[in-house]
């Protein structure tokens, strides 16, 4: 005789339904916080869009989203210190980020991948604060992970560029990363429906909680 599965009590079903509305709203929380930061970064104002990058990671991890959310805003918060030039910070955790999947061994596909868009960032950044050598040899370790089917054109352009002995202009470099999409915060990619902007700021945030980085 097959036996029927019990029915859950309704304060069961009601605490259930709780909880899964609940982590709906933070989800949708940290989501229109970053929503609202990514819209701060288009403006170019980039200390607005970091406030609301580093709420919107300490929302995520509270509420133990998943890694996805937490890797997109940690890339989010890298492309807004890029662009405001601050460039050591972002070398820095590239430099962990390199060591890290170099520790690993033998990658996945999307680990290599991920190992060369890291890889890319870093020599992109190590140019622009003027360390060509060191630059160089980031960007030809990304271009040797890259594969046919998703080459790294920011890296290997750049790469030419530096090996050419060229000066890098921040104008022509800027277009050339807008051109081959190397920023993942771009006007057709954000929605200002879903942001969710924080109340404004009292003061100046000291700066490792600026930076907004692990």
């Amino acid at each position: 005789m097959q036996r029927t599965k019990s029915k859950p009590p309704p304060e069961a079903e009601a605490e259930t339904r709780h909880a899964e509305s609940a982590g709906s709203y933070a989800l949708q929380h940290h989501m229109g916080i970053a929503e609202a930061g990514k819209l701060a970064a288009l403006r170019g104002d980039y200390a607005e869009a970091l406030r609301h990058y580093r709420e919107a990671l300490r929302l995520s991890q509270a509420s133990r989203a998943p890694e996805v959310f937490f890797r997109h805003y940690t890339q989010c918060v890298l492309e807004a210190l890029e662009c405001s030039g601050a460039h050591e910070p972002v070398i820095e955790f590239c430099e962990r980020a390199d060591a890290h999947y170099t520790a690993q061994g033998a990658p996945l596909a999307v680990q290599q991948r991920d190992h060369a868009t890291i890889l890319e960032r870093l020599g992109v950044n190590l140019a622009c604060a003027g360390h060509t050598k060191p630059a160089r040899l980031a960007l030809e370790r990304a271009c040797a992970l890259s594969t046919s089917q998703a080459p790294l054109k920011v890296a290997e352009t750049l790469l030419a560029w530096l090996q050419r002995g060229l000066a890098i202009e921040q104008r022509r470099l800027r277009d050339l990363q807008r051109r081959h999409d190397y920023f993942t915060v771009r006007p057709g990619k954000v929605s200002a429906e879903r942001a969710t902007p924080l109340p404004k700021s009292r003061g100046p945030a000291p700066r490792k909680e600026a930076t907004g980085l692990p």
